[in-house]
C-alpha cells in the first residue's frame, strides 16, 4: 500500500476507533517537511462512495498534514451516516495530491481524463470535480457537474474555470 493511502488510513482508523487525531509523519525521505498542495482524500466501501474531502490550495503545513486532516474530514463526510468501527475492514482509499490550479482560457485544450476543474460565478459560489471519474467522457459533462456541485446555473451564470492536474495514490 502506498505509504500516502496508509498515513489516509491511519488517520480514519484513529479518528474513528480512538477519537483522536494523529500527528503527520513526513513521508521518509521526502527531501522536503514544507512541501504543500491541495489533497483530496476518498474513501470507498466496496465501489460505492464513502466519503470524499478536500482541499484544492493547501491549508496545512505539509502534504502528511493535509492527509491527516482531509482523510479525518472525509470520515465525517456529512452527505453519508457516521461511519462505524466495523466498516473500516471494508474501506479501501484514495489520495489525490493536486497541481497548483490554473485559470482556463481554452476549454477545447481541456480532457477531463486529465484535468480536474473548479467553476466559479459571479455570485460566489464554486465547484470542484477531480479528472478521470467514471461516466465522465467529455468536457461539458464536467463543467455541467461541477456547476452542479456548486449550485451553479450553468449557462446562464458567467463563469471563471480553472484546472488541476492530480498525483492519484491507490
Amino acid at each position: 500500500m502506498d505509504y500516502y493511502v496508509k498515513l489516509a488510513k491511519k488517520s480514519v482508523e484513529a479518528y474513528i476507533k480512538e477519537g483522536k487525531e494523529i500527528k503527520a509523519p513526513l513521508k521518509p525521505d521526502s527531501g522536503d517537511k514544507n512541501l504543500q498542495a491541495g489533497v483530496f482524500v476518498t474513501i470507498y466501501k466496496g465501489k460505492d462512495l464513502r466519503g470524499c474531502v478536500g482541499t484544492y490550495l493547501p491549508t496545512q503545513k505539509n502534504i502528511a498534514e493535509e492527509i491527516v486532516h482531509n482523510a479525518r474530514s472525509a470520515a465525517q463526510d456529512s452527505r453519508f451516516p457516521p461511519m462505524k468501527i466495523e466498516e473500516l475492514s471494508k474501506l479501501s482509499y484514495e489520495v489525490s495530491i493536486l497541481s497548483e490550479p490554473k485559470p482556463v482560457t481554452d476549454k477545447s485544450k481541456l480532457d477531463p481524463k486529465r484535468d480536474g476543474i473548479i467553476v466559479f460565478s459571479d455570485f460566489g459560489r464554486s465547484g470542484l470535480l477531480l479528472p478521470d471519474l467514471e461516466g465522465v467522457e467529455t468536457v461539458e459533462q464536467q463543467i455541467a457537474i461541477a456547476c452542479q456541485k456548486g449550485g451553479i446555473d450553468w449557462p446562464n451564470d458567467k463563469l471563471e474555470i480553472f484546472s488541476f492536474q492530480v498525483e492519484k495514490h491507490k
